[in-house]
Order: C-alpha cells, then structure tokens, then sequence
C-alpha cells in the first residue's frame, strides 16, 4: 500500500479512564490527524479503530478489555485494524496480547508518538515522515474553553493497594518552559480554565529542579493572557505547603478549590496503605487551609473495605465527614490488585460489606452536600458555561471541576459555551444547582 493509499483510511478513537488518559489520546489524535488521516466521529464506521484503555482497578481492566471485544465485532465490516493504546498494555504481569488475537497492535505508552508508523507497518506501508514541531501536539477532544495540563507522568509513591507505579513508571515531570509554551497554545485556542493534572500534581518538578516547583509554574502560567481559572487536581494532602496556600489564597486565577485523595482516616490503616500522613495532620490542613480561603471547595476520595478495615475504623470515615462537612466526596470499594503489597494482606474484606459500607457513606455525604449547597441559596458566583442542554446552560463555578463534580443550570440558552457569567443560586438538591443570570 503506498502513503497516500494509507492517507484515504478512516480512523477513530475510544478514550476510558482519567483525564490523563485524556490528554493521551489528544496527542494520539493529533499524530494521526496531522498524517492526513480522515478522522471518524462514529469508531464503529472507521477502518481503524483504536481504544486507548484504563487497568487502575479490575473494573477498568474489565470494561476495558469489554469494549475491546466489542469493537472486534466490527472486523467483520468496515474495521480493518483494531489497535490498543493506554494503561492496559503496560500490564507487565498479564499476558494481554495472547489472550486478545483479535488486536493488531499493542502500543506501550512511549510508543504514541510512533502511531502512525505503526499503523503504516500493519499495512506494509513504508514511509519517512517529517514531523512538524508544534507545542501543543494535541487535538482537544472538548469545547477549548476548558483544557487539561498533564504536568508530570507516573508516581514514587507505591502505596499499598496501587497499581500506578508499575503501569505508568517512576515520576517524571514536563519541564516548565514546555509547559507555558502549550499552555499559551491552548489560550490562543480559546482556553480559560487550566486543570493542571498528574499522578501526585504537587510534586511537580522535585525530579527536574531538586524541590518541588509547583507555585512557580501556577505563577508562569497565570501570566497568559486568556487563562482566567487554574484548578489544581490530585494533592496529595502531605505535600500542600504553606508556600502552596499563599499561592492559592492570594492569586486571583487559582479556583479556591483543592482535589485532596484522603482515602482513609485511621491511622492504621492509613500506615498500611503506605500514606505519608495521619488523621491529626489531616484535620489540621483541613483547618489551614478554611482559615485562608473560608470559601474553598474542597474534593476528596476514599477507599472502603481496605484489608484489615474493622467496622470501628470504617465509622471513623463516618465521624470524619460529618465533623469535616467537605465539599464533594467520592467512594470507592478496595480493589485488591495483583502485584500491589496489599493484594497479600490479611484480613481481606468480602464484596458485599465493601458494598454495604460504600452505601453508608454516600448517604451520610449526601445530606452533608445537601446542607452545603442550600447555604449557597442567595449567593453570586461566576459560572463557565459548558454546554447548553434542552433549553438550559449547564456551567460550574470555582467550586466544581468538570465531569467529576455538581453542575450549576440557568434558564437561559442564549448563553454562550465558554463564557463566564455572574450568576446567583436560587435552588439547590444535593448534586445540582440551579442560578439566574445577575
């Protein structure tokens, strides 16, 4: 097949898993799209398809390897190579490639920016392509107004129950020159929130600079014009400094908002988990950071069901939320990973406590998040707009980082995606709000 033969093929894309990800499969797409290939918005109609997988937890693994086998049922059609990118095919402890024959191409991560000289092999097609250079190297897979900054790739961490650190490798940050260079791509986009994003966000630059220069990139990257929000996600709460605080508190670009994955409170089961940090240093942050920012909007996670999780220690995340009345919380059954530490631990909890307990705490979060939105009742906030829906714009403020958190509605379609609006609460339930345009 000659060059321009391969040009004519359709190809389309499947994205699962985090934001991260995310910006994986952008820059995957901008590789292909740049070749010349003709991109397809339905993956069913294309001539190759390529899934680019999430494997942080069995359930990943398995919808990932489901769609997988799904899209190999359009082999029999308009499909003609199926190629897999992502998390899963750096699984280092299964045999993925065997047990998938229905693959093509496995592409490890370091390999994407080869995709297109892997697809031409797979039709025995030789070419030399000159790569232009372009800082952004990505194709936004979402309105521009909002765009993800992946800062640094893998982890050091190694906590107990986590399978990142063999998947994606040791921590290794973007240098902050390329960072501002794409950033500035992405505000001549039409970019106006920044959610910078990586495994442990607030080590950023320990790898490259000797400490972590994580204020110092928030002030580079405030000085584009065009960046008007800059959310940080993924904190790990042991690493938020003062020097981060003053940052926050005093720069007006930086969302009053901290992403903090918590995961457990007990102290021993925090130990065990291999977290750098106990329950009395995580109330005293918690407090920190409220006295600096009284209006912060702060996001955790926790993990239920950890081995070795009594009922005692469980009902001490219980007492936690509702002394801590945090603003958006998710939950998460333990998934015991083989090749972590804690895949061997005694004490193993069974599926349907994990399940039980799950429930428990999203109920006693439910009625905390209900009481913290009805207080906003009355206040005025900025809003982004995202998309309009059935006649309603749907937005976030500060507050609200997308896709994870609350949306805010306004009876107003003649907004526009992308804009910023003075908007006042005027109803709220437990995971929405609902404002009028001041």
């Amino acid at each position: 097949m000659t060059e321009e033969e391969l040009k004519q093929k359709s190809i389309g894309f499947i994205s699962l898993g985090c934001d991260k990800n995310r910006v994986d499969l952008e820059r995957i797409i901008y590789e292909c799209k740049s070749f010349g290939f003709r991109i397809e918005q339905n993956p069913k109609r294309a001539n190759i398809i390529i899934i680019n997988t999430c494997s942080f937890i069995e359930s990943a693994r398995q919808e990932s390897i489901d769609t997988i086998l799904e899209m190999a049922h359009f082999k029999a059609f308009t499909c003609e190579k199926l190629i897999v990118t992502g998390c899963l095919t750096q699984m280092g402890f299964c045999d993925i490639e065997q047990s998938l024959p229905e693959v093509d191409a496995f592409v490890q991560v370091k390999d994407n920016e080869n995709i297109v000289e892997i697809i031409g092999k797979l039709y025995n097609c030789e070419f030399c392509r000159i790569k232009q250079k372009n800082p952004l190297s990505r194709v936004l897979t979402n309105d521009p107004h909002t765009a993800y900054l992946k800062i640094a790739e893998g982890c050091d961490n190694f906590c107990s129950y986590c399978t990142i650190p063999y998947i994606r490798g040791r921590f290794s940050s973007v240098p902050i020159e390329k960072l501002v260079e794409e950033a500035k791509e992405l505000a001549n986009l039409g970019t106006k929130e920044l959610i910078l994003v990586a495994q442990d966000t607030l080590k950023y630059g320990a790898d490259l600079y000797g400490k972590p220069q994580i204020v110092k990139l928030i002030q580079a990257l405030s000085d584009i014009n065009g960046i008007e929000w800059i959310r940080v996600l993924y904190c790990y709460p042991e690493r938020v400094t003062d020097e981060f605080i003053l940052e926050m508190t005093n720069n007006p670009k930086v969302c009053k908002y901290i992403d903090l994955p918590l995961q457990h409170v007990n102290n021993n089961i925090l130990k065990e988990m291999n977290r750098s940090i106990k329950k009395e240093q995580i109330e005293f942050l918690i407090s920190k950071l409220r006295a600096n920012m009284p209006n912060i909007s702060i996001r955790s996670t926790f993990i239920i069901g950890f081995p070795g999780e009594t009922r005692h220690s469980f009902n001490e995340i219980l007492k936690f939320l509702k002394k801590q009345k945090l603003n958006l919380v998710g939950f998460f059954p333990y998934s015991r990973e083989e090749g972590t530490r804690a895949f061997n631990f005694k004490n193993q909890i069974s599926e349907s406590v994990k399940e039980k307990r799950v429930k428990k705490a999203y109920n006693v979060q439910k009625q905390i998040s209900k009481n913290n939105n009805h207080a906003l009742v009355g206040t005025t906030v900025d809003v982004i707009i995202d998309t309009i829906e059935n006649g309603m714009a749907i937005g976030r403020s500060y507050a609200y980082a997308p896709n994870v958190d609350f949306v805010i509605y306004i009876n107003n379609p003649a907004l526009k995606v992308g804009e910023i609006y003075k908007v006042k609460i005027t109803a709220t339930n437990p995971y929405e709000l609902e404002g009028e345009l001041v």
